[in-house]
């Protein structure tokens, strides 16, 4: 049987993950800066001068994770995001290579030139990813529809019936029956529309059956929420999948089906 994770265990496991990324991309863009700085310095760059040279290179990376964050949130590509992430990275890993000099300068001296600005563009890019998958969370619920409340059942007013003035029954005579209204049918009511989430988790939930009791990959479930006009980014579809097997446990117990 799967073992549910608590929330407050997977707040803090986020929290953990976010801070290491951050200081990780600190680092990283404070030694390419420094590798940087220094290779300014011997050729000609002198003072504030060679402190700013680099922040011509490492930003170019910064705005380009940025533009590449935002055209995500808007489920687009930006191709001068990715030129722009692009020249910046291998313009940093080239300099910074290049900023190894001397006479005995072995293989090794390059790659660890070269572990900086590596390092700053991927764990920038995980940072970027778990900014991405927040923001998606947060506008799936800020989007979502408000459950529309049940109206008000009253309940049926029989009709009062007068008494008219009646003479005294006589003995002989056989009882009047008086015929009793037929009670009032209450109107069906119709079943509440779905919400959104509820839409998208039908949908996930509908693949574990279609693919013969295999757990969908994240391709399958994107996959299938385009096709029903729903949203349809990994993060979204991601958090679907948690929340279906949340509800029916075995089904993550489930062998997974291979992405096409």
């Amino acid at each position: 049987m799967p073992v549910r994770t608590r929330p407050d265990a997977q707040l803090g496991l986020t929290v953990s993950a976010a801070v290491l990324t951050t200081a990780l991309t600190a680092v990283s863009f404070w030694l390419s800066f420094e590798a940087l700085h220094d290779l300014a310095v011997a050729h000609r760059l002198k003072g504030e001068r060679a402190w700013a040279w680099p922040a011509t290179v490492d930003l170019f990376i910064v705005i380009g994770e940025l533009l590449i964050l935002r055209a995500s949130l808007l489920r687009r590509v930006d191709p001068w995001a990715i030129v722009l992430t692009a020249a910046g990275s291998i313009g940093s890993i080239v300099l910074n290579i290049a900023s190894v000099s001397g006479e005995k300068t072995v293989f090794l001296d390059y790659v660890v030139a070269a572990v900086p600005p590596v390092a700053a563009l991927l764990a920038f890019g995980v940072l970027m990813r778990q900014v991405h998958e927040y923001l998606a969370s947060r506008q799936q619920v800020l989007t979502a529809p408000p459950v529309p409340s049940a109206p008000p059942v009253t309940p049926p007013v029989e009709p009062e019936v007068p008494v008219a003035d009646q003479e005294p029954q006589k003995a002989d005579e056989a009882p009047v029956v008086t015929e009793e209204p037929e009670p009032v049918k209450e109107p069906e009511r119709t079943p509440d529309p779905l919400t959104q989430p509820q839409q998208i988790d039908a949908v996930v939930r509908a693949l574990y059956d279609s693919m013969g009791n295999r757990r969908p990959a994240t391709r399958h479930m994107t996959d299938a929420l385009e096709k029903a006009g729903l949203p349809s980014s990994d993060a979204t579809a991601r958090t679907a999948r948690k929340r279906v097997e949340a509800a029916e446990p075995h089904l993550k117990t489930l062998p997974s089906a291979l992405a096409a």
